[in-house]
């Protein structure tokens, strides 16, 4: 018969694990301290490179970018206020809360024209123009950094990728997979027809043109009827290369 555990044998082994316990809290506390420590060091050199590097990340789109990066891997948001260390050394954090109005205006004044949803590119195309006088040039990436902060807005302002490309929505428009198909269909000449929809979706002709129908209603496409084979052409401007601001129309 085996002999069980007598209570001399317990405590010794209840001792063990409180050893090895304590010692894992030890090994766990020492990691953590020094982890603490390189972070420290390494916000402490990347403020002495911000400070070395600021004319460039502030004029330079592509430094600038990195620079975040860099930020990131540390917890570091130079854009968290407008206060502050990073604001006062760098002034990015203006540079961005004047571009995420300019975004707000371009968005409300191309509205009537593409229904909240604008082209990416072309956003950021439209905002140079409009930054002629501007002594720093701005990026796809600076355009994407501003818009994260619109988000505070609440519902519209966000970034979506339809197909290979990204759109900006400023409207609270709910897009669902058979949008998205539309969309991404129309990406190739800017518009489509219910026959190409039919035949490059295999879609009956009910659900084609209900969907299409759908985006017209929503202001995101417009109708064409002036041609020669009698097909009806929905024109989708967020992927079509063009928009309107004003007056004036602008090629992408």
């Amino acid at each position: 018969m085996r002999r069980r555990p007598g209570i001399g044998g317990l405590q010794t082994a209840a001792a063990a694990r409180d050893q090895y316990r304590l010692l894992g809290e030890n090994v766990a506390k020492i990691r953590t301290d020094l982890m603490k420590e390189q972070l420290t060091t390494f916000k402490s050199q990347l403020e002495d490179f911000a400070r070395k590097h600021k004319n460039d990340i502030r004029k330079n789109p592509a430094f600038r970018s990195q620079f975040h990066e860099m930020c990131a891997k540390v917890g570091v948001d130079p854009l968290a206020s407008n206060k502050g260390f990073w604001a006062e050394l760098l002034g990015i954090g203006d540079f961005y809360y004047e571009l995420g109005v300019q975004i707000v205006d371009i968005c409300l004044a191309t509205r009537p024209h593409n229904g909240g949803l604008i082209n990416l590119q072309e956003l950021c195309t439209l905002l140079c123009q409009r930054r002629k006088s501007a002594r720093e040039s701005v990026s796809e990436d600076d355009c994407l950094r501003a818009i994260s902060k619109l988000k505070v807005l609440g519902s519209g302002f966000e970034v979506i990728l339809v197909g290979k490309r990204k759109l900006v929505r400023s409207v609270p428009t709910e897009l669902n997979k058979d949008h998205n198909e539309i969309l991404e269909l129309a990406q190739a000449h800017g518009y489509v027809t219910v026959d190409e929809v039919e035949r490059r979706l295999s879609w009956s002709s009910g659900r084609a043109i209900d969907t299409l129908e759908t985006l017209l209603k929503e202001g995101l496409a417009m109708i064409d009827d002036g041609h020669s084979d009698g097909k009806r052409r929905y024109w989708f401007p967020c992927v079509s290369f063009s928009a309107v601001v004003g007056s004036e129309t602008l090629k992408v």
